[in-house]
C-alpha cells in the first residue's frame, strides 16, 4: 500500500478542535445508541431471569458465549482492518482500493462464518457433553444459524466506521438489533416458547439486522467516485490477521471463564452471567467512544498528526472515566440490590459483582489504550497483550474455580483485566508518549468519591432493599453531577458540550470527512 507524503507545515490552532469536536458528535451519538442497546440487553437478562429462572439464564449465556467466539473467529480480524483502512483509503483518495477492501473483507468474512457454523451444528451434541448439558444442543444450533448474520453485520457495521460516521453503527448495531431481540424474546416468553423461543429471537433479530446493515455499506460506497476495484490483500490480511488473534483473545478474556464454569459443572452459572452483564452496562460508554475514536485516530496518526493523537486519548479516557464512574459507584454500594431484581436466588452474587467492578474500573481507567495501540499499527503488540491475558485468566480460572467457583472466576477475570490494561498505558506511554490521565479524570475520580460516601450515607438510612437502590441512585448520581459542577468544566468539555447541542457544522459529521489539515512532518 502506497503512502502519500505530507508536507510539512504547520497544524491550524484549531485543527485539534476540528478534530475533537468531530469525534464528541459521534461518540454522543454512539453514547445514545449504548445506553439503548445496553437497556435492551439488560431487559432480555431480566426477563430470562424472571420467567424461567437461574439454570436457563445460565444455557442462554453458555450459547451466547459460543456466539461471541466463534464470531470473533469468522471475522478473522476484519472488524480493525475494515474501520482501519477504509480510512485510510478515503484519506489516500483511492476509490478502487476502498471497494475492493469492502469487498474482500465482507467476502471471507461470510464465507469463514458459514463454514463454521455448518461446524458448529454438527459438533453440537459433543459440545454440550463437554459443557456437561445435552440440553444445550438445540441452543447450539441455533447459534451456528445465527452466525453467519451477525459475522456479515459486524464486517459491514465496521467499514461503515471508516467512513468516520457513526450513524449505521449506532441505528443498526446499537439500536435495532438489541431492540429487535428484546422485543421478539418478549413475545417468545409471552407465547410460551420458552429458552427456544428466546434463540429464534436471536436468529431472526441477527439476519434482519445483517440485511440492513449490507445496505448501508452500498449507500455508502455509492457515494465514492466509480472505479473498478483493485485488491490489495497483502497489507490487509497483514494487518486483519494479527487483530484477529487480538480480538479473540480479547473475546476470550470475557466469555471463557463462563465456558469453564460449565465445564467444571459449576452451579449457578446464571447467576454469575447477571452478575457479569451488570457490570458491563456500567463500563457501556467505552464501547461508543472507542468507536468514534478509531477512526479519527487511524486518519490522523497516518498523516503523522501526533499531537492532536495524543490530545483525543486523553480526551476519551476522561469522558469514559466521567460518564462512567456513578454506575460503578451503584454497582459498588449496591450489588444484591441490583441482583435481586432478578430473583432472590441471583442475590448470592453480589459479591462477584464487587469484583468484577474493581476490574472494569481499571479497564475504564485506562481509557481507549487498546483501540490506540491497533489503530496506529501496533496490531502486534495489542496481540501480544490480549494473549497474554487470556493465557493468565486461563490458568487462573483453572486454578481458582475448583476451589472458589464463582468467586474463584470473578478473581480471575478481574485480575487478568487490570494486568493487561496496565500494560497496555505503558506501551502507550512509551510507543506514542500519551498518557491518560488528565485534569478531567482527576475531578472525576473526586467526584466519584464523594458520590461513593453518600451512596452509602443514603443505604444506611434508608430502610428496605427496594426504596434503598431508589433514594441511593438518586443521591449518587445529585452529588456526583454536583462534585463535577462544582469542580468546574475545562475548555474541552464545555467545547464538547456545545458540540453535542448545537449538532451543526461540517466537521466529524456523519458520511463527511474533516476539512484538510495541515500536520507536522
Amino acid at each position: 500500500m502506497t503512502t502519500r507524503s505530507v508536507p510539512p507545515v504547520a497544524p491550524p490552532a484549531d485543527a485539534g478542535d476540528r478534530h475533537v469536536r468531530g469525534m464528541a458528535r459521534g461518540g454522543g451519538l454512539n453514547l445514545i445508541g449504548a445506553v439503548l442497546s445496553q437497556a435492551a440487553v439488560f431487559g432480555i437478562m431480566l426477563l430470562l431471569a424472571r420467567v424461567l429462572g437461574v439454570a436457563e439464564v445460565g444455557r442462554y449465556a453458555q450459547c451466547y458465549a459460543v456466539l461471541a467466539l466463534l464470531g470473533l473467529l469468522s471475522l478473522a480480524g476484519f472488524r480493525a482492518g475494515l474501520t482501519r483502512f477504509v480510512a485510510v483509503h478515503l484519506a489516500d483518495d483511492d476509490p478502487a482500493a476502498l471497494r475492493g477492501t469492502v469487498r474482500l473483507g465482507l467476502a471471507i468474512s461470510a464465507g469463514s462464518s458459514a463454514l463454521i457454523g455448518v461446524a458448529l451444528a454438527l459438533a453440537a451434541p459433543r459440545l454440550a457433553d463437554l459443557l456437561h448439558d445435552p440440553q444445550l444442543v438445540a441452543g447450539l444450533r441455533l447459534v451456528a444459524l445465527t452466525l453467519p448474520a451477525t459475522t456479515v453485520c459486524e464486517a459491514a457495521l465496521a467499514a461503515t466506521r471508516g467512513w468516520r460516521t457513526q450513524r449505521p453503527f449506532t441505528l443498526i448495531g446499537q439500536v435495532y438489533e438489541p431492540g429487535a431481540r428484546l422485543a421478539l424474546t418478549a413475545l417468545a416468553l409471552a407465547g410460551g416458547a420458552g429458552l427456544t423461543g428466546a434463540y429464534w429471537a436471536l436468529v431472526v433479530a441477527a439476519w434482519s439486522a445483517a440485511a440492513f446493515a449490507l445496505a448501508a455499506v452500498w449507500r455508502l460506497l455509492r457515494r465514492a467516485a466509480p472505479a473498478a476495484p483493485v485488491y490489495r490483500p497483502g497489507p490487509l490480511f497483514s494487518f486483519s490477521t494479527v487483530s484477529w488473534v487480538s480480538s479473540l483473545s480479547s473475546t476470550g478474556l470475557i466469555w471463557i471463564d463462563t465456558l469453564l464454569l460449565g465445564a467444571f459443572a459449576t452451579d449457578d452459572i446464571g447467576v454469575y452471567n447477571v452478575a457479569t452483564r451488570l457490570v458491563t452496562i456500567a463500563i457501556f460508554v467505552l464501547a461508543p467512544i472507542n468507536a468514534a475514536f478509531g477512526p479519527y485516530l487511524a486518519s490522523l496518526y497516518h498523516r503523522g498528526a501526533m499531537d492532536d493523537v495524543r490530545r483525543i486519548y486523553g480526551a476519551a479516557t476522561g469522558w469514559v472515566v466521567r460518564l462512567s464512574l456513578p454506575a460503578f459507584v451503584v454497582l459498588l454500594v449496591f450489588p444484591e440490590h441490583l441482583l435481586r431484581l432478578f430473583g432472590g436466588d441471583f442475590a448470592t452474587g453480589a459479591a462477584v459483582t464487587v469484583i468484577l467492578a474493581v476490574g472494569q474500573l481499571v479497564n475504564a481507567a485506562t481509557g481507549p489504550c487498546g483501540t490506540l495501540l491497533n489503530m496506529s499499527g501496533r496490531v502486534v503488540v495489542n496481540m501480544a497483550d490480549n494473549l497474554a491475558a487470556l493465557v493468565l485468566n486461563v490458568l487462573l480460572n483453572l486454578w481458582l474455580i475448583p476451589a472458589y467457583g464463582l468467586i474463584g472466576a470473578a478473581v480471575a477475570w478481574a485480575v487478568s483485566l487490570a494486568a493487561v490494561n496496565l500494560a497496555r498505558v505503558l506501551q502507550v506511554r512509551a510507543l506514542v508518549r500519551a498518557v491518560p490521565v488528565t485534569g478531567g479524570m482527576l475531578k472525576g475520580l473526586a467526584a466519584g468519591a464523594l458520590a461513593l460516601l453518600a451512596g452509602f450515607g443514603a443505604r444506611w438510612l434508608a430502610s428496605g432493599w427496594l426504596v434503598e437502590i431508589v433514594v441511593g441512585v438518586v443521591v449518587v448520581g445529585v452529588v456526583y453531577l454536583g462534585a463535577v459542577l462544582a469542580l468546574g468544566l475545562s475548555r474541552e468539555d464545555t467545547m464538547v458540550l456545545r458540540s453535542l447541542i448545537r449538532r451543526r457544522g461540517g466537521v466529524g459529521r456523519p458520511g463527511r470527512a474533516d476539512p484538510p489539515v495541515a500536520v507536522d512532518a
